[in-house]
Parts: structure tokens; C-alpha cells; sequence
């Protein structure tokens, strides 16, 4: 294990965020690395992408006339802002699928400001409101596309749940049999690979021309860029996916517990990382000292990483205490 980030307060160190990350190459050559890539990691919701792409192959956004924000949301990890839950209620009606089939349980925003909005005006708790319904709005007007059972859509026998690891399998260039299976929190198959395998379906997500496959490759097109042209629909504003997405050259997505996986387009490069502590506040900086080191031409995608999370560790008056420390150095395979 690595040291990523130390958090130091007077001199001293407080907190330190131990870590591993990975980068691939075009060529699926593993050309960076801290620590041990070989490690076994949850993709948890930055799987997200991977497992919308058979909603894009068989085409439900023009079959039932969604918008772009409707249909980027089977990418989202949304967090209940009102465009969020505009582009839901109205993407539960178009696909006819009843909310009651959702298997992700009964929540509220995530996102504080819409929360609290929600409890002020006491709202019960809605699959629809989970972080995770987009994805499985999709699940299920797949499963009725492809005439899948609805009733186990969850399960990872079932047949659309086999169909995305076989998916998974093929982008990461990886067995099936290797790929471990846990229950995410929304109830649904998780996937964990070692996290060099995670990093090379983010490079063929930014350059497609690696997939063999054209209906998953005319997928992956056709959803990326949506991804990129609806950020703040993936996440909200000031998110690190929304931030990063904002750049048309990166397809990025984070997932719980420290996970977070990004494709450079004209660079042909991926990473994946995992913080081990499980921190997701350290993102921005980890990334930014990921971007400046391989020397990233886009210096506004840096700066608004570092404008999230700054290296200042303030008091409650707003007064510099301390100072967020990056320690980790890629290690070039090559």
C-alpha cells in the first residue's frame, strides 16, 4: 500500500489516505502505477456506464423519444436537484415502467439543499429519488425490450445481468470466471476486478476504435457523448464527475468507497484508482497531481479539479490551519 495524500495540521500529520492507481495504455500495456494493481477492487458506481450500454445498443432513447438528460441518466449517480427529478418523473412515464418495480429501496435527495427541501415538505421517501434509479430504469426497459423476465432483474443469473458481464469481460479483457460478484447498495450485481483490468474499459470507453464489437462500440459512441454533453446529470454541479465530464476529451466516473475511473480521448490513456480508506473528498487532489504529472494539456480541467478541495485545510473562521498534502508519485511502467 501507498501513501496518496497526507493531511498535515501545524507540521504534523494528521490524516494519511493510502491508495493504489493504475493507468493503461492504447496498446492495454500497463504504463503507471502506486502500489499493488493487481489488488482485487469494487467498481461499485463507476460500473455505471458499462452496465447502461444495452440500453444503448438496442436503442431506448429514440425508440421512446427521450431527451439527452433522460437518457444520460441510466449513466447517473443523480443526486435529486430538481432537473434530476424533472428528467426521472418524466423518463418513468415515456418508458411505462412502473416505480414499484424499481428494486433500489426508497430514498431522498442526496444532495443536502434538495433533502432538506424535501423534508421541509415532507415528501416520503421514493425508489425514484435513489441515487441509482436511472441505472435501473434502464434495467428494466431493457428487460422488457429484450423480453427478460422483470421480477429478478437483480439477480446476477438473471439474463440481463449475465449480459453485462459478458460486456464487462470483453472490455476489460478478462474472463468472466476472474470477475468476482458482490451485492451493490442498490441491491444489484457488483463487479470487482483486479484494478488494472478497471482501467482498460475507460480507455475503450474514450476511444471506441479499441471494441471490436460494432454494436457495443456504436453504443458506447452514442452514450459518452452524452455523458459529456449532460455532466451535471451524471453527478450535480461541483462534483468531480460533472467537473471532469465538462472537458469533452475525458469519460470519467467515481463509485463508493474511494473508486474512480477516467479515459483520456486524445491521449489513448486510462486510470483507475482506489483510496483504501474510502475516502471520496480526496478525489480532486489525487487527480489533479494524476493530470499534472503525465502533463495534461487542459490547465482549466486542473484548476477546476483543484477548486474543489484546495490544498488548505481551514479553520471553522476560514482561517489556514494546515494543508493537504499529495505524496504519491507514478511509477512509469516503461
Amino acid at each position: 500500500m501507498k501513501a496518496l495524500i497526507e493531511e498535515r495540521r501545524a507540521g504534523l500529520v494528521e490524516n494519511i489516505h493510502e491508495g493504489i492507481i493504475c493507468g493503461v495504455n492504447h496498446q492495454l500495456e500497463t504504463v503507471y502505477t502506486v502500489g499493488n494493481v493487481e489488488q482485487y477492487v469494487y467498481y461499485r458506481s463507476a460500473a455505471k456506464p458499462i452496465q447502461a450500454i444495452p440500453a444503448f445498443m438496442i436503442d431506448i432513447k429514440e425508440k421512446y423519444q427521450l431527451t439527452d438528460e433522460e437518457a444520460t441518466l441510466f449513466t447517473a449517480s443523480q443526486r435529486g436537484e430538481t432537473y434530476h427529478i424533472n428528467a426521472l418523473e418524466s423518463l418513468l412515464k415515456k418508458l411505462k415502467v412502473q416505480e414499484k418495480n424499481l428494486y433500489c429501496a426508497p430514498s431522498l435527495a442526496l444532495n443536502s439543499e434538495p433533502r432538506n427541501e424535501m423534508i421541509r415538505n415532507r415528501q416520503e421517501k421514493r425508489k425514484l429519488y435513489h441515487n441509482c434509479a436511472g441505472k435501473h430504469l434502464g434495467f428494466l426497459a431493457v428487460c422488457r425490450e429484450l423480453d427478460y423476465p422483470i421480477e429478478g432483474y437483480w439477480k446476477i443469473d438473471h439474463p440481463l445481468q449475465q449480459k453485462i458481464v459478458s460486456i464487462l469481460a470483453d472490455l476489460a479483457e478478462i474472463s468472466t470466471e476472474k470477475i468476482k460478484v458482490g451485492v451493490d447498495g442498490c441491491g444489484v450485481p457488483v463487479f470487482a476486478l483486479p484494478l488494472k483490468n478497471m482501467a482498460t474499459p475507460y480507455l475503450k470507453l474514450a476511444c471506441p476504435d479499441l471494441i471490436e464489437d460494432m454494436e457495443v462500440r456504436n453504443a458506447v459512441i452514442q452514450m459518452t457523448k452524452l455523458m459529456n454533453e449532460n455532466p451535471d446529470i451524471v453527478a450535480s454541479e461541483r462534483f468531480v464527475c460533472s467537473v471532469l465530464l465538462r472537458d469533452s476529451n475525458i469519460v470519467a466516473k467515481g463509485g463508493a468507497q474511494g473508486v474512480y475511473c477516467f479515459g483520456l480521448k486524445k491521449e489513448r490513456m486510462a486510470f483507475a484508482l482506489k483510496v483504501l480508506s474510502g475516502s471520496e473528498d480526496v478525489w480532486p487532489n489525487i487527480l489533479a497531481s494524476i493530470l499534472e504529472q503525465i502533463a495534461y494539456e487542459n490547465k482549466a480541467t486542473i484548476a477546476a479539479l483543484k477548486e474543489l478541495r484546495t490544498s488548505a485545510i481551514k479553520n471553522d473562521a476560514g482561517t489556514k490551519v494546515g494543508e493537504i498534502k499529495t505524496v504519491f508519485s507514478l511509477s512509469n511502467v516503461h
